[in-house]
Protein backbone atom coordinates (compact mmCIF):
# COMPACT_ATOMS: atom_id res chain seq x y z
CA UNK A 1 0.00 0.00 0.00
CA UNK A 2 1.17 3.58 -1.11
CA UNK A 3 -1.33 5.25 0.98
CA UNK A 4 -2.07 5.23 4.60
CA UNK A 5 -3.93 7.20 7.30
CA UNK A 6 -5.82 9.80 7.78
CA UNK A 7 -3.30 9.97 10.35
CA UNK A 8 -3.05 12.29 13.16
CA UNK A 9 0.32 14.98 12.55
CA UNK A 10 1.56 17.26 14.93
CA UNK A 11 1.97 20.00 12.46
CA UNK A 12 -0.25 19.35 9.90
CA UNK A 13 -3.47 18.57 11.74
CA UNK A 14 -5.46 15.01 10.16
CA UNK A 15 -2.58 13.79 7.05
CA UNK A 16 -3.50 11.36 4.31
CA UNK A 17 0.31 9.76 4.36
CA UNK A 18 1.50 8.96 0.52
CA UNK A 19 4.57 6.95 0.10
CA UNK A 20 6.29 6.97 -3.42
CA UNK A 21 9.17 4.83 -1.99
CA UNK A 22 10.54 1.20 -0.99
CA UNK A 23 10.30 1.17 2.80
CA UNK A 24 13.96 2.98 4.36
CA UNK A 25 15.05 4.13 1.17
CA UNK A 26 16.81 7.02 2.17
CA UNK A 27 19.57 9.44 1.32
CA UNK A 28 20.18 9.72 4.74
CA UNK A 29 20.29 7.42 7.86
CA UNK A 30 19.72 9.55 10.54
CA UNK A 31 20.76 8.03 14.06
CA UNK A 32 17.19 9.37 15.83
CA UNK A 33 14.56 7.86 12.85
CA UNK A 34 11.73 6.23 14.28
CA UNK A 35 11.81 3.71 11.28
CA UNK A 36 15.08 2.39 11.82
CA UNK A 37 18.07 2.34 10.26
CA UNK A 38 18.43 3.16 6.43
CA UNK A 39 18.60 -0.37 4.46
CA UNK A 40 18.70 1.18 0.93
CA UNK A 41 21.40 4.21 0.96
CA UNK A 42 21.21 6.04 -2.17
CA UNK A 43 20.98 9.64 -4.05
CA UNK A 44 19.55 8.34 -7.61
CA UNK A 45 16.02 9.30 -7.95
CA UNK A 46 13.81 6.37 -9.65
CA UNK A 47 10.11 5.40 -10.43
CA UNK A 48 10.11 2.99 -7.86
CA UNK A 49 6.08 2.13 -8.70
CA UNK A 50 4.02 3.23 -11.35
CA UNK A 51 2.53 5.84 -10.75
CA UNK A 52 -0.44 5.76 -12.00
CA UNK A 53 -1.30 3.14 -8.93
CA UNK A 54 -0.17 5.50 -6.23
CA UNK A 55 -2.73 8.24 -7.47
CA UNK A 56 -5.15 5.74 -7.55
CA UNK A 57 -4.97 4.97 -3.94
CA UNK A 58 -4.24 8.69 -3.18
CA UNK A 59 -7.85 9.53 -4.59
CA UNK A 60 -9.50 6.39 -3.13
CA UNK A 61 -7.92 7.26 0.33
CA UNK A 62 -8.78 10.87 -0.21
CA UNK A 63 -12.27 11.01 -1.19
CA UNK A 64 -14.60 11.77 2.04
CA UNK A 65 -11.92 11.88 3.93
CA UNK A 66 -11.31 13.98 6.93
CA UNK A 67 -7.62 14.54 5.62
CA UNK A 68 -6.79 18.56 5.87
CA UNK A 69 -3.46 17.96 3.90
CA UNK A 70 -2.39 15.37 1.59
CA UNK A 71 1.66 14.69 3.13
CA UNK A 72 4.05 13.03 0.68
CA UNK A 73 6.51 11.23 3.48
CA UNK A 74 7.57 8.05 2.46
CA UNK A 75 9.45 5.29 4.60
CA UNK A 76 12.24 7.17 3.71
CA UNK A 77 13.30 10.31 1.41
CA UNK A 78 10.32 10.97 -0.82
CA UNK A 79 11.97 13.16 -3.08
CA UNK A 80 14.02 10.05 -3.99
CA UNK A 81 10.76 9.60 -6.17
CA UNK A 82 11.15 10.80 -9.75
CA UNK A 83 7.22 11.07 -10.19
CA UNK A 84 6.72 13.57 -7.02
CA UNK A 85 6.06 16.28 -9.23
CA UNK A 86 3.46 14.83 -11.04
CA UNK A 87 2.22 13.13 -7.67
CA UNK A 88 1.65 16.19 -6.38
CA UNK A 89 0.18 18.17 -9.00
CA UNK A 90 -2.69 15.39 -9.66
CA UNK A 91 -3.27 14.77 -6.20
CA UNK A 92 -4.54 18.39 -6.02
CA UNK A 93 -6.62 18.13 -8.53
CA UNK A 94 -7.92 15.22 -8.25
CA UNK A 95 -8.87 16.06 -4.31
CA UNK A 96 -8.40 19.50 -4.24
CA UNK A 97 -6.79 19.43 -1.26
CA UNK A 98 -3.50 20.82 0.01
CA UNK A 99 -0.08 19.20 -0.82
CA UNK A 100 3.06 19.14 2.15
CA UNK A 101 6.32 16.86 1.38
CA UNK A 102 8.30 16.48 4.67
CA UNK A 103 11.79 16.10 3.29
CA UNK A 104 15.45 15.65 4.68
CA UNK A 105 15.79 18.62 2.04
CA UNK A 106 19.47 16.54 0.89
CA UNK A 107 18.49 16.82 -3.18
CA UNK A 108 17.25 20.08 -3.10
CA UNK A 109 20.82 20.56 -5.34
CA UNK A 110 19.04 18.95 -8.00
CA UNK A 111 16.75 21.86 -10.13
CA UNK A 112 14.57 18.80 -11.06
CA UNK A 113 13.83 18.26 -6.85
CA UNK A 114 13.70 21.80 -6.40
CA UNK A 115 10.57 22.09 -9.77
CA UNK A 116 9.03 19.13 -8.40
CA UNK A 117 8.44 20.39 -5.11
CA UNK A 118 7.17 23.78 -6.17
CA UNK A 119 3.74 22.01 -7.16
CA UNK A 120 3.52 21.70 -3.11
CA UNK A 121 1.81 24.23 -0.67
CA UNK A 122 4.07 23.38 2.21
CA UNK A 123 7.82 21.57 2.32
CA UNK A 124 8.84 20.63 5.37
CA UNK A 125 12.63 20.45 5.17
CA UNK A 126 15.02 19.48 8.32
CA UNK A 127 18.07 21.07 9.50
CA UNK A 128 19.76 19.39 11.78
CA UNK A 129 23.02 20.67 12.16
CA UNK A 130 24.82 24.20 11.07
CA UNK A 131 28.63 22.41 10.51
CA UNK A 132 30.06 19.30 8.64
CA UNK A 133 30.91 17.31 11.26
CA UNK A 134 27.90 17.49 13.20
CA UNK A 135 25.58 16.89 9.92
CA UNK A 136 27.90 13.74 9.34
CA UNK A 137 27.09 12.93 13.19
CA UNK A 138 23.36 13.23 13.07
CA UNK A 139 22.14 12.34 9.52
CA UNK A 140 25.23 9.83 8.49
CA UNK A 141 24.42 11.10 4.90
CA UNK A 142 25.40 9.11 1.33
CA UNK A 143 29.07 9.99 0.69
CA UNK A 144 27.95 12.32 -2.36
CA UNK A 145 26.15 14.64 -0.03
CA UNK A 146 28.51 17.21 1.90
CA UNK A 147 26.89 19.75 4.07
CA UNK A 148 27.88 22.60 1.33
CA UNK A 149 26.00 20.93 -1.09
CA UNK A 150 22.74 20.27 1.48
CA UNK A 151 23.46 23.79 2.49
CA UNK A 152 23.15 25.32 -1.15
CA UNK A 153 20.45 23.53 -1.86
CA UNK A 154 18.19 24.96 0.68
CA UNK A 155 19.77 28.23 -0.31
CA UNK A 156 18.24 27.57 -3.83
CA UNK A 157 15.25 26.07 -2.86
CA UNK A 158 14.43 29.07 -0.62
CA UNK A 159 14.72 31.78 -3.23
CA UNK A 160 12.98 29.60 -6.28
CA UNK A 161 9.90 28.62 -4.00
CA UNK A 162 7.07 30.97 -3.16
CA UNK A 163 5.29 28.55 -0.92
CA UNK A 164 5.25 27.97 2.66
CA UNK A 165 9.14 26.58 4.10
CA UNK A 166 8.82 25.15 7.78
CA UNK A 167 11.94 23.81 8.68
CA UNK A 168 12.45 21.13 11.31
CA UNK A 169 15.16 20.81 13.75
CA UNK A 170 15.48 17.14 15.42
CA UNK A 171 17.77 17.78 18.93
CA UNK A 172 19.61 15.24 19.94
CA UNK A 173 20.66 15.22 23.49
CA UNK A 174 24.37 16.47 23.39
CA UNK A 175 24.93 16.04 19.79
CA UNK A 176 23.32 18.98 18.59
CA UNK A 177 21.60 20.50 21.78
CA UNK A 178 24.21 22.57 22.88
CA UNK A 179 24.47 26.17 22.91
CA UNK A 180 27.11 26.49 20.30
CA UNK A 181 25.64 24.21 17.92
CA UNK A 182 22.10 26.03 18.35
CA UNK A 183 23.43 29.25 17.38
CA UNK A 184 25.59 27.51 13.99
CA UNK A 185 21.85 26.27 13.39
CA UNK A 186 20.55 29.87 13.85
CA UNK A 187 23.08 31.09 11.76
CA UNK A 188 21.35 29.15 8.93
CA UNK A 189 18.10 29.61 9.71
CA UNK A 190 18.26 33.32 9.59
CA UNK A 191 19.89 32.93 5.97
CA UNK A 192 16.90 30.58 4.84
CA UNK A 193 14.04 33.03 6.52
CA UNK A 194 11.34 30.42 6.71
CA UNK A 195 8.06 30.83 7.03
CA UNK A 196 8.38 28.66 10.39
CA UNK A 197 11.09 26.91 12.52
CA UNK A 198 9.34 23.64 14.60
CA UNK A 199 12.18 22.17 17.43
CA UNK A 200 11.60 18.39 17.81
CA UNK A 201 13.35 16.05 19.63
CA UNK A 202 12.79 12.18 19.19
CA UNK A 203 9.61 10.85 21.09
CA UNK A 204 10.03 7.27 19.50
CA UNK A 205 12.47 4.74 19.43
CA UNK A 206 14.96 6.07 17.74
CA UNK A 207 17.51 3.93 14.96
CA UNK A 208 20.15 4.17 17.33
CA UNK A 209 19.32 3.46 21.04
CA UNK A 210 21.68 5.20 22.65
CA UNK A 211 19.86 8.44 21.04
CA UNK A 212 18.06 9.98 23.62
CA UNK A 213 15.65 13.60 23.62
CA UNK A 214 16.76 16.79 24.63
CA UNK A 215 16.45 18.09 27.86
CA UNK A 216 13.39 20.36 28.34
CA UNK A 217 15.68 23.46 29.14
CA UNK A 218 17.47 23.00 26.23
CA UNK A 219 14.23 22.72 23.73
CA UNK A 220 13.59 26.20 25.51
CA UNK A 221 16.69 27.30 24.84
CA UNK A 222 16.72 26.21 21.10
CA UNK A 223 13.41 28.78 20.94
CA UNK A 224 15.38 31.28 22.32
CA UNK A 225 18.43 31.31 20.25
CA UNK A 226 16.56 30.17 17.06
CA UNK A 227 14.22 32.95 17.73
CA UNK A 228 10.15 32.46 17.35
CA UNK A 229 10.50 28.84 16.75
CA UNK A 230 7.52 26.13 17.71
CA UNK A 231 8.58 23.17 20.14
CA UNK A 232 6.70 19.76 19.03
CA UNK A 233 8.04 17.73 21.29
CA UNK A 234 4.38 16.09 23.11
CA UNK A 235 2.77 12.96 21.75
CA UNK A 236 0.55 13.60 18.97
CA UNK A 237 -3.42 12.59 19.42
CA UNK A 238 -6.41 11.37 17.40
CA UNK A 239 -7.86 8.61 15.52
CA UNK A 240 -6.01 7.04 12.61
CA UNK A 241 -8.03 6.56 8.65
CA UNK A 242 -9.02 2.41 8.80
CA UNK A 243 -11.48 2.23 5.74
CA UNK A 244 -8.42 1.14 3.34
CA UNK A 245 -7.75 -2.00 5.72
CA UNK A 246 -9.53 -5.25 5.99
CA UNK A 247 -8.26 -6.29 9.61
CA UNK A 248 -6.65 -4.81 12.53
CA UNK A 249 -3.20 -6.97 11.40
CA UNK A 250 -2.85 -5.01 8.50
CA UNK A 251 -3.67 -1.53 9.52
CA UNK A 252 -1.28 -2.44 12.60
CA UNK A 253 1.47 -3.19 10.62
CA UNK A 254 1.17 -0.84 8.03
CA UNK A 255 0.51 2.09 9.82
CA UNK A 256 3.32 0.75 12.08
CA UNK A 257 5.92 0.64 9.60
CA UNK A 258 5.42 4.26 8.87
CA UNK A 259 4.21 6.12 12.20
CA UNK A 260 5.23 3.68 15.14
CA UNK A 261 2.55 3.09 17.31
CA UNK A 262 2.32 3.42 20.81
CA UNK A 263 0.81 0.63 22.58
CA UNK A 264 -3.23 2.07 23.58
CA UNK A 265 -3.25 3.06 19.80
CA UNK A 266 -2.62 -0.44 18.47
CA UNK A 267 -5.02 -1.58 20.75
CA UNK A 268 -7.70 1.40 19.63
CA UNK A 269 -7.23 -0.45 16.28
CA UNK A 270 -7.24 -3.54 17.55
CA UNK A 271 -10.78 -2.65 18.96
CA UNK A 272 -12.07 -0.69 16.06
CA UNK A 273 -12.17 -4.66 13.96
CA UNK A 274 -13.75 -6.08 17.12
CA UNK A 275 -11.23 -9.02 17.15
CA UNK A 276 -9.26 -9.82 20.37
CA UNK A 277 -6.03 -11.63 20.89
CA UNK A 278 -4.73 -9.20 17.35
CA UNK A 279 -1.97 -8.13 19.11
CA UNK A 280 -1.06 -10.65 21.26
CA UNK A 281 -0.41 -13.37 18.17
CA UNK A 282 1.04 -10.97 16.54
CA UNK A 283 3.57 -10.64 19.43
CA UNK A 284 4.34 -14.40 19.55
CA UNK A 285 4.83 -14.84 16.15
CA UNK A 286 7.04 -12.04 16.26
CA UNK A 287 5.47 -9.94 13.57
CA UNK A 288 5.72 -7.10 16.48
CA UNK A 289 8.14 -5.95 19.30
CA UNK A 290 7.48 -4.16 21.95
CA UNK A 291 9.81 -1.78 22.94
CA UNK A 292 9.83 0.45 25.74
CA UNK A 293 11.32 4.10 25.03
CA UNK A 294 11.14 7.21 27.77
CA UNK A 295 8.38 5.82 29.93
CA UNK A 296 5.89 4.60 26.60
CA UNK A 297 5.27 1.34 25.52
CA UNK A 298 5.73 0.90 21.42
CA UNK A 299 4.88 -1.95 19.04
CA UNK A 300 7.06 -1.92 16.16
CA UNK A 301 7.47 -4.35 13.18
CA UNK A 302 9.30 -7.13 13.89
CA UNK A 303 11.44 -6.26 10.09
CA UNK A 304 12.46 -3.32 11.96
CA UNK A 305 16.25 -2.90 11.86
CA UNK A 306 17.28 -0.65 14.49
CA UNK A 307 20.51 -0.59 16.36
CA UNK A 308 22.10 -2.98 18.29
CA UNK A 309 19.11 -3.15 21.22
CA UNK A 310 19.40 -1.38 24.39
CA UNK A 311 15.55 -0.85 24.63
CA UNK A 312 13.79 -3.51 27.43
CA UNK A 313 11.69 -5.53 25.28
CA UNK A 314 8.93 -8.09 26.35
CA UNK A 315 6.26 -10.14 24.52
CA UNK A 316 3.42 -8.74 26.61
Amino acid sequence: MYVYGPVPSRRLGQSLGVSPIPPKTCSYTCVYCQLGRTTRLQVNRESFYPKEDILAEIIKGGKNSPAEYITFVGDGEPTLCKDLGWLIREAKDKLRLPAAVITNGSLLFRKDVREDLREADVVIPTLDAGNENTFKAINRPHRDIGFATMLQGLVEFRREYSGQIWLEVMLVKGLNDTEKELHSIKSIADMLNPDRVYVLTPIRPPAEPWVQPSDPENILKAQEIIGNAIPVAGLETGQFGLREFSDARQAILEIGSRHPLRREQAVEIEKHFAKADVILHMLKDRELVIIDYKGEKYLLPGHFRMGKKIYETKEA
